[in-house]
């Protein structure tokens, strides 16, 4: 209810990943502390044609054990799969038994930026070449960009709120913040929340060409995605996926959950600028920052390490530079900022809740990625981005940032659990 707003917390119990580094987490975070590289020569299909040869795919990806049966697998498209994966994941890492929980009261929030956009290619070209006869009937079903979120209430019985966010690369953070929101008004006790992305093919890839807005760095693909640094010339794609079990603390403690944080902010603004260029001084940005660290409780001062949306495109990462500064004042020079996307590409709707896995992590090791490939600082991102080598810290609370075409921003604050 309303009235208990300000009493209850939110903290995150359960992590789920599937990700160009690896599909599990205790890997993906070996291989992120390494400073290991995902992005490879695009091996889905050939990519001889496109300007853009690279990409950071998820290769080797078996969803068998996240699903009921072999024909649901076949019924669902691979960004659906890979979010079902990293629910399952998330739901075993948190230990909940769900045959002795109110399921009532567990939701699930798993957006996508894009959807299905394998299913969407394979059926115009049935449709193409085979006539509307030969559509099959799932393809709807199998396309939309809710059927993530759909699947994984249908398979673990999760009668709680219940919908999928889109908003480009605001996406996963999105789902979490309104997950966090969801549990604050007391409509649920616990939610998964996060977002899945499967966008390289022929389509997607060429979209993305097609708008100049990726590396074209086709004959160094470890070096290519390069956030912050100045010879930087666009985004990597990414693909995967990333849920956090989010649980009110009460309900955590009650089942004797192990709890890696708390959440404890969330910011939500729009640029109003551009389709897809950011406010040229970060204004939307530093304004989600702020509404985050005062839903949060936090001063600037508190907190220790901001993962960046750090995309390695010329005018983002200057602008987000901007607003951390224009947030932050004289502390911008003190805490830590990374990227993570030069190791694992720009997973689009899914990258905000794979860096708030990152964001965990940190908090409960008191470490901080690397960002890779920064070898020739661009002098107007001048902040310390953690520059290829992974460091030890105290991280007391943290920043994830996420901004998408439209202008949308997404910011959330967490903190050591206490």
């Amino acid at each position: 209810m309303a009235s208990n707003w300000s009493d209850r917390r939110v903290v995150i119990t359960g992590l789920g990943v599937v990700s160009p580094l690896a599909t599990d987490i205790d890997t993906f975070w070996t291989r992120l502390l390494a400073g290991e590289c995902g992005v490879d020569k695009i091996a889905a299909f050939d990519a001889t044609q496109f300007t853009t040869q690279i990409a950071a795919e998820v290769r080797g990806f078996d969803p068998t054990p996240a699903f009921p049966s072999p024909k649901e697998i076949r019924r669902t498209d691979r960004y659906s799969q890979f979010g079902v994966h990293a629910a399952w994941q998330a739901i075993k890492d948190s230990g909940i038994d769900l045959s002795r929980t109110n399921c009532d009261e567990i939701g699930a929030f798993i957006g996508s930026g894009i959807g299905g956009l394998t299913t969407t290619t394979e059926q115009h070209a049935t449709l193409l070449q085979r006539g509307p006869g030969r559509l099959s009937p799932f393809m709807i079903p199998m396309l939309i960009s809710n059927m993530a979120s759909g699947l994984v209430s249908m398979y673990f019985g999760l009668r709680g709120p219940n919908f999928a966010t889109c908003s480009a690369c605001a996406t996963a953070s999105h789902a979490i913040g309104e997950a966090w929101r969801t549990i604050k008004m007391g409509d649920a006790q616990v939610m998964l929340a996060g977002g899945a992305e499967a966008t390289i093919v022929p389509i997607g890839i060429g979209g993305f060409c097609a708008m100049r807005a990726m590396s074209t760095r086709n004959d160094d693909p470890k070096h290519a995605s390069r956030p912050f640094d100045k010879e930087r010339d666009g985004f990597v794609m990414g693909e995967g996926a990333g849920v956090i079990m989010l649980e009110d603390l009460e309900h955590a403690k009650a089942r004797g959950a192990r709890i890696y944080a708390e959440l404890v902010g969330y910011g939500n603004t729009a640029d109003a600028h551009h389709l897809t260029a950011p406010s040229p001084g970060g204004e939307g940005a530093a304004r989600c920052m702020r509404m985050a660290l005062r839903n949060g409780g936090l001063n600037p001062e508190d907190i220790s390490y901001i993962n960046a949306h750090g995309t390695a495109t010329p005018p983002g990462d200057i602008a987000e530079t901007m607003a951390i500064k224009t947030v932050f004042g004289d502390h911008a020079r003190k805490l830590v900022v990374n990227s993570t996307k030069g190791a694992t590409g720009h997973m689009l709707g899914a990258a905000g809740a794979v860096e708030m896995i990152v964001c965990t992590k940190a908090l409960q090791t008191d470490t901080a990625p690397p960002t890779i490939n920064l070898e020739y600082p661009d002098p107007e991102c001048d902040l310390d981005y953690i520059p290829n080598t992974a460091r030890s810290i105290k991280i007391n609370a943290v920043i994830n940032n996420s901004f998408g075409f439209g202008g949308h921003n997404a910011s959330i604050a967490a903190r050591k659990f206490a």
